[in-house]
């Protein structure tokens, strides 16, 4: 049983973003206009390796702080349930999917409730990216399907940046390639991003690269035109326009195809890696220029473009394709590993981290009995 005056949390160092410390504090009391959210359960990946390896350039260490200096809470995505509250909108009982801290709890400042749930408005979120301050209410969520909470966790925030990506490319007509190469192409946000290219009318052919250990994992999930192996690049052809995608943000693979495709290659977008964050310092030294895709950008010129519940709508529609197309017996993209406490939450960190993890595996942390 969770203690109510002490809270226990897995903080991360930032100097070393796969070393974490277990610990407990005093629990902050619940002040009027609050609510305390029981975290019952979060997803680890490759992506929350990211948040915390772009935690300062990105702010994301500002969305939970510790107050301990070198020290941040690497943000996960997970389900949490109302504890208790101060605010009648927000019974206890409730049940949120949203981002959270690795810890047991959470405060927030409940408002701008609608149907589909409310936005922190703790003062030092709100100069941070909206997206990541909403909690959607399981009970009301287009997207929600119970049998697949897990796979929610673990890619539901990865496919709302793949959904994005692919709405960005195709908005922007796919900068005139006709082909688009995607590395890292056996990540989940890299063949989430495929999923939802594939399914456009006119999208170009996709091209996979990946590298020789990854290659027939990305083979067998049947969403790339082509597959190949990062030594491969010279087969990519040289004269067809081209976008690039980097999931990889390896800065010898965006040499190697910046000098075999020269003016075929129409526009670099840089999705993010954990594995380079320096990647900014270069980007003047290629042409075209790296570009970084931020998923609430496009969110925000959807949101003008359709409106909120538009966009909503139309992403949960393609998540559920998603998430089925992930669980499918004869798919076979992903297994789930189930695991229960920080202590284990700590030891996958250090995995992500130091290996990125198996491309086939997804990784689920469970701080509440089963529900």
């Amino acid at each position: 049983m969770i203690n109510a005056t002490t809270l226990t949390r897995l903080v991360t160092d930032k100097s070393d973003i796969g070393a974490t410390r277990l610990e407990t504090i005093a629990a902050p009391a619940l002040a009027q206009g609050e609510a305390s959210l029981a975290i019952e359960a979060f997803a680890l990946t490759a992506n929350n390796i990211t948040y915390a390896a772009f935690g300062d350039a990105m702010r994301y260490w500002d969305f939970f702080p510790t107050g301990q200096t070198g020290w941040g809470l690497m943000p996960v995505w997970g389900f949490a349930t109302v504890a208790s509250s101060t605010v009648p909108e927000l019974p206890v009982g409730e049940r949120f999917y949203g981002y959270f801290p690795m810890a047991e709890r959470l405060v927030v400042q409940p408002g701008r409730f609608s149907e589909r749930g409310f936005y922190d408005l703790t003062p030092f979120r709100q100069p941070l990216p909206s997206p990541y301050n909403q909690y959607t209410r399981c009970s009301t969520d287009p997207a929600y399907v119970p049998e697949l909470e897990d796979l929610q966790m673990l890619l539901r925030p990865l496919f709302f940046t793949s959904y994005m990506l692919a709405d960005f490319l195709s908005d922007n007509a796919f900068f005139g390639a006709r082909q688009v190469a995607i590395s890292s192409a056996s990540s989940k946000t890299a063949y989430g991003t495929a999923f939802g290219l594939k399914a456009m009318k006119d999208a170009p052919k996709l091209i996979g690269l990946t590298s020789k250990s990854n290659r027939a994992y990305v083979l067998k999930l049947g969403l790339y035109d082509a597959v190949l192996t990062y030594d491969e690049l010279g087969q990519l052809a040289a004269d067809v326009p081209t976008t690039y995608v980097d999931f990889a943000g390896t800065p010898a693979l965006r040499q190697g195809l910046h000098a075999h495709l020269g003016k075929a290659l129409v526009h670099d977008c840089y999705a993010g890696s954990a594995a380079n964050v320096d990647y900014l310092t270069d980007a003047d030294r290629y042409d075209p220029v790296p570009q970084p895709f931020f998923a609430p950008n496009q969110i925000r010129k959807r949101n003008k473009d359709w409106g909120p519940e538009v966009l909503a709508s139309r992403f949960g529609e393609t998540q559920r394709r998603f998430l089925t197309a992930v669980s499918a017996p004869e798919n076979r993209w992903m297994t789930i590993v189930k695991s229960a406490g920080f202590a284990t939450a700590a030891d996958i960190v250090r995995t992500l981290r130091d290996s990125g993890g198996k491309a086939d595996e997804g990784y689920v942390i469970s701080l509440a009995p089963a529900r």
